[in-house]
């Protein structure tokens, strides 16, 4: 189907259908019954507008215990979790929204009724079936009309991704949303990121040569709190608005990770005896600019053993008026027991370090997320034959370079994306043409 953007038709007359839950409490930009902004680092609001080709939309999640109230049964123990949207049609096209575009697995309102309310009496089971039912969204929306709803997910901890696709006849309409949820449980609530990030654009301003340099000349690798030893090597940097960043991430399959706790640990350790999924499940602290990371997530899989994790923290500085984040990523293989962790358990590193941050490139390029890429130097090589090792002491090797990635808001093709052709990798794929290449075009 061809997406291509249309003009917006004169707005004709709206019919809404309030809901029986929410009526009335969706026309503004806040909402009340959503709750506090406080803990989020960026401005990713509770309720998100956009607007596109004759479609006005507003998207809100609300948390867990919201969705209690709203409802009178906990979704979140059933592993559904309600994304709330409006939508405005002021054009003359007819248009279906495609629920299977924000969650391949998402429920209907019965399915959601027959799960959640096993336990109620007959009389409040069909109360809440019926609920439901009356506040799901409908998936066609006319010219001319307003609908507000919800589309029942699946569960997702700390924030997520939600992406809306809209059919017409010979063309389509989409919308990419990211919306952070205020948990009491996630890392990144525990760090002064919010008040860092707010003073992003009094950092020094750098060209793409100078951030190169400043890339090149960083130490090597993360260390301890005191500053001591070799930790995982800093492989990754991102350059974009924290919005931007997070939103591409999220999109590309990447989730927040929980602070360190003893719930945290404990589900963690559960979930390793048991061989299960935790995908949000803690990262250690590791440090860079004298604090611990500002962010942490992770791409886990169906085993807590087996996950891509990365680290970021906001530079000192920005390249062409855009934050950078510098980062660490490496993809973990297994599990082992050391007295090295507080956790007293650690994760073990894939040596290739390398494919992980061809791995971060691979999935910001999937999702149309990236405007240009190169390769810096900075790690220092070392060979298979020779590896380095981190403070867990986990052996790796790599070819020295960091990969660096221009994120973009507005959607770009893989091959569209810009080489710099920094510096060459010695990895299988080649991921620039090497410094030769700059010096040959004069850019040294």
């Amino acid at each position: 189907m061809p997406f291509r953007k249309r003009h917006a038709h004169k707005p004709v007359v709206a019919i809404i259908f309030p809901l029986v839950v929410l009526a009335g409490c969706a026309t503004g930009t806040t909402d009340p019954q959503f709750g506090s902004l406080t803990d989020i680092p960026f401005s990713l609001e509770r309720i998100q507008n956009q607007s596109q080709d004759g479609l006005s939309v507003q998207l809100a999640i609300p948390s867990d215990d919201e969705v209690s109230d709203l409802f009178g049964v906990s979704l979140a123990e059933s592993g559904v979790q309600p994304i709330w949207l409006q939508i405005e049609n002021t054009s003359d096209v007819h248009y279906w929204i495609l629920p299977i575009a924000i969650d391949p697995d998402y429920y209907t309102a019965d399915e959601v009724g027959l799960i959640s309310t096993y336990d109620l009496s007959d009389e409040d089971g069909a109360r809440v079936a019926d609920a439901l039912r009356q506040n799901a969204l409908p998936f066609f929306l006319g010219a001319g009309s307003v609908h507000e709803g919800y589309v029942y997910a699946s569960h997702v901890r700390g924030g997520r991704f939600v992406d809306l696709l809209f059919s017409a006849p010979g063309f389509g309409v989409r919308m990419r949303f990211t919306v952070l949820l205020p948990t009491q449980g996630f890392d990144y609530e525990y760090s002064d990121l919010r008040q860092r990030y707010q003073r992003v654009k009094d950092l020094p301003d750098l060209t793409f040569e100078e951030t190169r340099l400043k890339i090149r000349d960083m130490p090597c690798c993360t260390t301890t709190e005191d500053g001591e030893g070799e930790g995982d090597p800093l492989n990754i940097v991102l350059v974009g608005s924290g919005e931007d960043v997070i939103s591409a991430l999220t999109a590309s399959g990447w989730a927040f990770t929980e602070a360190i706790s003893v719930d945290s640990i404990r589900r963690m350790i559960g979930a390793a005896i048991a061989e299960q999924e935790m995908l949000t499940a803690p990262v250690s602290a590791l440090y860079l600019f004298g604090r611990k990371q500002d962010l942490a997530l992770q791409r886990g899989r169906n085993n807590i053993s087996q996950r891509n994790h990365m680290r970021l923290w906001l530079a000192p500085y920005r390249c062409n008026g855009q934050p950078v984040w510098v980062g660490q990523v490496s993809r973990d293989i297994g599990v082992k027991v050391t007295p090295k962790s507080p956790t007293l358990t650690t994760h073990i590193i894939d040596p290739n370090l390398d494919e992980a941050r061809q791995y971060v490139l691979q999935a910001l390029l999937y999702k149309e997320a990236v405007r240009w890429f190169a390769l810096a130097q900075g790690v220092g090589a070392a060979g298979l034959d020779a590896p380095r090792t981190n403070l867990m002491g986990d052996p790796y090797f790599t070819d020295g370079n960091r990969m660096v990635v221009g994120v973009s808001r507005e959607p770009v093709p893989p091959w569209e994306a810009v080489n710099l052709e920094w510096n060459e990798s010695s990895d299988p794929i080649l991921e620039g043409k090497g410094e030769n290449a700059e010096v040959r075009q004069g850019k040294r």
